[in-house]
């Protein structure tokens, strides 16, 4: 069973100057705090000062028979990258998916063992993954494939890794590759990884820094084709943040750009309710934003009654430890 008490706290007192930490429990605290209002239209979100764990008594919260505090298909699949790259020592595809599979089918890294939420992109691929294709062509590779599940668990590459970015992007569309095998999917992928790299190196403006150095890297792509696609596809991304507002979708050139509104705000509380007050697909947005708000305002930034009720320290805990002894 999962502990309910404030083991996240706690670590406040070992970490609380480690951002990359900040961004991995950053990451969980959005995910759980956004679970009960997904689905619904901005309308349908309470009042900004009532988005909490604990949820109005009059709000019809999503999955109600899932205790407040429980990250969600987020948070898990983010676990297991993370989980990955720590007992590997390295980056492997295979293992990656395998621990995708273990989280679908067995409860791998879920809160209680629970996997109550996951999107049909995902599950169809991963469907696939347990049933003998390879990772490289299991993920969907329609333009109508490119759903968030694959940005939403990227961080903790990112957060891991310390070579060069050309590799950390490439690392990034690998890991996408599962279960959102399209260019537009990849490269959203290892342009969050960048800004998140951007905010680790505490830069002025952490989303023109990751642009301009994608661009940088794939100019340099050695394939002809994949570099064709990447570039297109960084200017569709461009595009879209010029043209289109913010809507919170499980769109994930709109979950990055919705991350980008959303930390406008100047501390973590607030990142996390215009993340979620945007609607739709609350959680994602939630966790995608948190990531590089737990990274930006670091884990003293993150209010202390939200760590006391984020569930799960138990399957957390020993992998950031882990982590915090391997970056030390």
């Amino acid at each position: 069973m999962a502990k309910k008490n404030g083991g996240f706290s706690a670590l406040l007192e070992n970490h609380k100057s480690n951002a990359a930490i900040g961004g991995l429990v950053g990451l969980l605290v959005g995910d759980a705090l956004g679970v009960g209002f997904e689905f619904k239209n901005p309308s349908q979100i309470p009042p900004r000062a009532e988005i909490e764990m604990t949820m109005p008594a009059t709000f019809r919260r999503t999955y109600s028979h899932v205790p407040s505090g429980t990250w969600s298909d987020d948070g898990a699949q983010a676990l297991c990258l993370l989980a990955s790259l720590i007992e590997r020592g390295s980056f492997s595809l295979t293992d990656v998916a395998d621990r995708l599979v273990r989280w679908l089918y067995k409860g791998y890294l879920a809160v209680d063992g629970d996997v109550f939420d996951v999107g049909s992109q995902t599950a169809s691929a991963l469907d696939r993954l347990r049933d003998g294709a390879p990772p490289l062509e299991s993920g969907g590779a329609a333009e109508s494939d490119n759903g968030n599940g694959s940005l939403m668990r990227v961080l903790p590459l990112a957060l891991w890794h310390t070579g060069p970015d050309r590799e950390l992007a490439r690392y990034a569309h690998l890991q996408s590759m599962p279960t959102h095998a399209h260019p537009r999917s990849l490269v959203a992928c290892a342009f969050y990884c960048l800004i998140a790299r951007g905010y680790l190196k505490k830069l002025a403006d952490p989303w023109s820094w990751a642009d301009q150095r994608l661009e940088e890297i794939y100019r340099d792509w050695s394939d002809p084709h994949e570099q064709l696609a990447f570039l297109v596809e960084l200017d569709e991304l461009r595009s879209f943040s010029k043209s289109s507002e913010a809507r919170g979708t499980g769109y994930v050139v709109d979950t990055l750009w919705s991350a980008r509104k959303a930390l406008e705000e100047e501390s973590f509380e607030e990142v996390t309710r215009t993340a979620i007050g945007l609607g739709h697909d609350t959680d994602t947005t939630a966790a995608v934003a948190c990531g590089l708000a737990g990274i930006r305002f670091g884990l003293d930034g993150i209010p202390d009654r939200w760590l006391q009720q984020l569930r799960g320290f138990d399957l957390a805990e020993p992998l950031i430890a882990r982590f915090a002894e391997i970056r030390a």
